[in-house]
């Protein structure tokens, strides 16, 4: 359709329109299913303009919950096109509108009143659109038309979500709202985090399979590029800076192969790290061979020295934790079992009197050698089923009686047990609560057990109420499955967006 223009091109356009005298509305957002509130909402913006430019968010980052959005950028862009209100329609290319405020320079950056009450802001953008639209020549203005939301009327009619987990949520929503729930994990910000734990570095290497080998039974590929992520502890470390008032690192890397400068790099710079070098091995690499166009893993090579610290530098190690436990409110221990946990560092904090949260994870290098058992002493576990019950020998005990069982062990008083497609589990104390799963696509599973464990932490820290860290930790999971290898953390205002779109 003429209305709709590649970005480039609506700038040079818009330029003529306001040399020719006209003045020129923008309105931004997701608009996915287009109803009366947008309608309203654009004809009162071309009431305060001559010409009215509407950009439409990306679907890659349209991130409002699950399945969303329901219609592509294309489409939603033709329904918009197809009102006679609006003069021209184009694809956004950035996550938000700052760049293209610049680009357009609109004379009217139109919001909604919703956007009037900038404490509601959970993504804190408006001020920033506020100034690119100021330092363009323009400014911020607001409509009060009456209100509808795409999210209520998406959940309520196209919610990809089964009838079991729509079931859910509408209990859930009976009981709390969003507003609530953001305000909770607004309270995670006073907490100050001391993260323990193995460094991986996760390296991806996307190759084209070409055949079979004509002279050996092996299917030969050739490489076509390569990815390093910051995994393990690290991305820990990143997840918690999004939620957390301060966070310190202490880890392990390897003078063999130190990746110092992409380690230094890949962490979020607010994060404090305390990094010692163990000198008989590498830092630890998980290298992944996939398919490139299924994205399907071919095979994996390890890099790792897996033998417990000790000596000098175990000494060293526990001497730096006791030197910062008195300045952090919980520890964070993220056991992968490839050496940096010793008997002598899991005492110390065992001993530490702190909040101590623990993850031991079960993964192809310790496979039955690194069981969450060998704790005894912790407040807050988060595991997968799996990992419960490989301790106990036990493959169809039920859940509930192996997490009595673990209680008994670790003294934990609150357990969570995620179990993929169907949800998780979140004890305390005796009391279980039983979240779905909310994901509806997974383009990486790597690291989303972490992403769970760390703002679920930090909750449980506060005593927030079980429903909510389950719902909130389960959100974490299905944002955490749609990024690959931990290129980025769960972004917070991701997270907050994430439960508001879902709850309404």
């Amino acid at each position: 359709m003429s209305k709709i223009m590649p970005l480039e091109e609506l700038a040079k356009t818009i330029a003529k329109l306001k040399g020719e005298g006209k003045r020129v509305a923008l309105c931004h957002g997701c608009f996915d299913l287009l109803h009366l509130g947008h309608m309203k909402h654009f004809e009162a913006a071309k009431a305060a303009a001559d010409v009215l430019v509407v950009t439409v968010t990306p679907d890659r980052f349209v991130n409002k919950g699950p399945g969303r959005p329901v219609f592509t950028g294309a489409l939603r862009m033709e329904a918009i096109a197809a009102l006679g209100v609006v003069d021209f329609v184009a694809l956004n290319k950035w996550e938000t509108a700052i760049e293209t405020i610049t680009l357009l320079k609109p004379d009217l950056y139109v919001k909604g009143q919703d956007y009037m009450d900038r404490t509601k802001d959970v993504t804190g953008m408006i001020a920033k659109e506020e100034a690119a639209v100021e330092a363009v020549g323009g400014k911020l203005h607001f409509t009060e038309e009456i209100q509808f939301s795409s999210s209520s009327l998406i959940n309520a009619h196209l919610s990809p979500l089964d009838d079991k987990v729509q079931a859910f949520l509408a209990d859930f929503r009976a009981r709390f709202d969003a507003e609530q729930v953001v305000a909770e994990l607004e309270k995670l910000k006073d907490l100050k985090v001391l993260v323990i734990g193995d460094t991986i570095i996760d390296e991806y290497h996307y190759c084209r399979p070409l055949g079979k080998s004509s002279k050996s039974p092996t299917i030969s590929s050739i490489l076509l590029r390569e990815e390093q992520y910051a995994g393990g502890v690290l991305a820990i470390a990143n997840h918690l800076d999004q939620f957390a008032g301060h966070v310190e690192l202490v880890t392990c890397l390897g003078r063999k192969d130190e990746r110092r400068e992409m380690i230094e790099e890949k962490l979020a710079a607010g994060v404090e790290r305390h990094f010692f070098i163990r000198e008989d091995g590498p830092t630890p690499i998980k290298r992944r061979y996939l398919d490139h166009y299924l994205n399907i893993k071919l095979f994996e090579v390890t890099f790792m020295n897996e033998e417990p610290v000790s000596g000098a530098l175990e000494a060293g190690i526990i001497a730096r934790i006791k030197e910062r436990l008195p300045h952090c409110d919980l520890v964070v221990v993220a056991d992968f079992g490839h050496g940096m946990l010793s008997p002598g560092v899991i005492d110390v904090l065992q001993q530490s009197g702190k909040y101590l949260v623990v993850n031991a994870q079960t993964n192809s290098n310790n496979y039955g050698f690194n069981y969450i058992t060998k704790y005894t002493r912790s407040d807050y576990i988060s595991i997968d089923e799996a990992e419960l019950r490989l301790p106990f020998g036990a493959k169809r005990e039920p859940l509930d009686l192996l997490i009595d069982r673990l209680q008994a062990i670790t003294h934990a008083s609150d357990v969570q047990i995620t179990l993929g497609q169907r949800g998780s589990l979140y004890r305390r104390g005796k009391e279980q609560v039983h979240t779905p799963a909310f994901a509806t696509s997974v383009k990486d599973s790597v690291g989303a057990g972490d992403a769970v464990l760390s703002v679920t932490a930090l909750c449980a820290r506060k005593g927030l109420d079980p429903e909510i860290i389950g719902l909130v930790g389960n959100c974490m999971g299905a944002l955490a499955v749609e990024i690959i290898g931990n290129e980025h953390p769960v972004y917070k205002k991701d997270l907050l967006k994430f439960v508001k779109h879902l709850l309404k």
